[in-house]
């Protein structure tokens, strides 16, 4: 039985001999075959390098390095892509998924659990904006889509040969992978852990990013935005015929009725503020058919080694 490691890496340089040492520490002893395969996902310091160090002594380290930065998404589906073991283990390399907890996602697979995912628990989370926007985040998730996606879902996780068949064969260009392991079925667990702290260097994840991310999974598997839009502006256009009425009715019976400029500002702007958010909604869904339309690769490979 062989077991692949998958993990991402941008600007990680610091990181990875140290991940390596931890992951060799857990897997030397065990009766498993097993691959580490690095995605250097467009990396401008010395990752690649650091990668190839190891390959030199280590039959079981691979390279795959991307043209330039594809995203973290990419990256762990160019592993999935090129990874042959019965079992697929992916994991960030900053050292906050703790590499000890490999031995009881393999124990757990053992048992028959065919994709084991993990969850999150920060205990010493210090950003409260953070905190509470994922927490939020996920009550959002659970109320609008089909997908139970459980609080604190991490992307450190391992699943089967069958549900890696899977996966290879989606077509989408922006997946959610987070929903799409519990859209896909087939018998799951999660374990719960608490994240390290960073070894080295600091998060990619910007606010920007964040935001992308959580706007892309909503969009991936709900289409109830576009519903709350529809409803909005169906009463919306019922307020403004009533009072599209009052108008008229106090236009021919009361002739001295004044123009109120208040009324007539408010009626503009929040008009035109439904409409712009119903455009922004709109505009997501069309962009998603727009970015798939084009069929582009999700990623480009540079350099393999050991593949």
């Amino acid at each position: 039985m062989k077991i692949s490691i998958i993990i991402p890496a941008y600007n990680e340089e610091d990181n990875i001999n140290q991940i390596y040492a931890e992951i060799e520490n857990v897997l030397k002893d065990s009766n498993y075959f097993y691959e580490i395969i690095f995605v250097n996902d467009g990396s401008t310091d010395h990752t690649e390098r650091r990668i190839l160090e190891l390959i030199e002594h280590d039959d079981n380290v691979k390279l795959i390095s991307f043209s330039k930065n594809f995203g973290h998404m990419s990256a762990l589906i160019a592993g999935y892509n090129h990874c042959n073991g019965d079992a697929a283990i992916t994991m960030d390399c900053d050292l906050q998924h703790p590499p000890e907890l490999i031995k009881d996602l393999i124990k757990k697979w053992k048992e028959g659990f065919e994709i084991v995912n993990t969850l999150r628990i920060d205990k010493n989370q210090k950003n409260i904006f953070k905190k509470y926007t994922s927490y939020y985040y996920y009550k959002l998730f659970e109320l609008i889509s089909d997908v139970p996606l459980e609080k604190g879902s991490a992307d450190y996780r391992l699943i089967d040969k069958k549900v890696l068949k899977e996966i290879n064969e989606l077509k989408e260009h922006e997946l959610f992978l987070r929903g799409i392991f519990y859209w896909l079925g087939f018998k799951k667990t999660s374990i719960s852990y608490i994240a390290n702290n960073r070894y080295s260097g600091k998060t990619k994840y910007s606010l920007k990013k964040m935001i992308h991310f959580a706007l892309n999974g909503i969009t991936s598997f709900s289409t109830v935005p576009l519903k709350i839009v529809a409803t909005l502006g169906f009463w919306v256009s019922c307020l403004a015929f009533v009072y599209l009425g009052y108008t008229l009715y106090s236009y021919l019976f009361f002739q001295d009725v004044i123009s109120g400029w208040t009324s007539l500002m408010i009626s503009i702007l929040f008009l035109g503020g439904i409409q712009l958010i119903s455009i922004g909604v709109l505009g997501e869904y069309i962009g998603k058919i727009f970015i798939e339309s084009k069929s582009r690769p999700r990623y480009i490979v540079r350099l393999k080694k050991g593949i």
